[in-house]
């Protein structure tokens, strides 16, 4: 799955690479190079505008620290599980598997508030 952050970084890589290229076009007086390079790194701040505009900022902030009371809710369902006789091992592979897909899914973290 490509994610607005791998699209971001590749968009970033092809805006040096173009400002490169306009760089190493002016110094060998390739004014048409130069202009080829400056659309294309033109086009490349357009698609960051796009990706940024439909995936919000969000999408690119770093993970945070998880919520301690959302981390000790958890852990404590996971004891109840287990004090009703269900294998640990399955339930913490469950808990794995739930955390992958809502990655997947991009599940906002505003909206995991913890039902008690």
């Amino acid at each position: 799955m490509i994610t607005p952050r791998r699209i971001r970084g590749f968009v970033l890589l092809w805006c040096a690479g173009g400002i490169a290229g306009m760089i190493i076009t002016s110094i060998n007086d390739s004014i048409d190079g130069a202009i080829t390079f400056g659309l294309l790194t033109a086009a490349a701040v357009l698609c960051l505008i796009l990706v940024t505009a439909v995936a919000g900022r969000d999408a690119f902030a770093a993970p945070g620290e998880p919520d301690p009371d959302h981390a000790a809710h958890v852990e404590r369902q996971i004891a109840a599980l287990v004090r009703d006789g269900v294998d640990e091992s399955r339930v913490r592979r469950l808990a794995r598997d739930a955390v992958a897909l809502g990655r997947e899914m991009g599940v906002d973290r505003d909206d995991r508030a913890p039902e008690r």
